[in-house]
């Protein structure tokens, strides 16, 4: 069974930064994608960033110009470095995984920042 293991989350500061990681607990066969999704409390899911294994980004516009999605598909990895941090970015961050066959997600981790 693969599991998505998340870390970086935490409380900061608004103007604050914050790195995000996410890595395959083992090796995922024909990924397609990978990328972020959030859910702040009484909202839907939302997609932030995803990145293709050929490098293609595709970002919310909330996030574009503050937020940068990379991976390393060697590891399976993909990050989320998030700055100039706002107070509507609080929300409980998800590593997702799109294969030819089925989707991953991971556990999430909250991201708060403190006005």
């Amino acid at each position: 069974q693969v599991q998505l293991v998340e870390s970086g989350g935490g409380l900061v500061q608004a103007g604050g930064s914050l790195r995000l990681s996410c890595a395959a607990s083992k090796n995922i066969f024909s990924i397609i994608a990978m990328g972020w999704y959030r859910q702040a409390p009484g909202k839907q899911r939302e997609l932030v960033a995803t990145i293709t294994t050929g490098g293609s980004t595709n970002y919310a516009d909330s996030v574009k110009g503050r937020f940068t999605i990379s991976r390393d598909n060697a590891k399976n990895a993909v990050y989320l470095q998030m700055n100039s941090l706002k107070p509507e970015d609080t929300a409980v961050y998800y590593c997702n995984t799109k294969t030819s066959a089925c989707y991953y997600w991971g556990q999430g981790t909250q991201v708060t920042v403190s006005s």
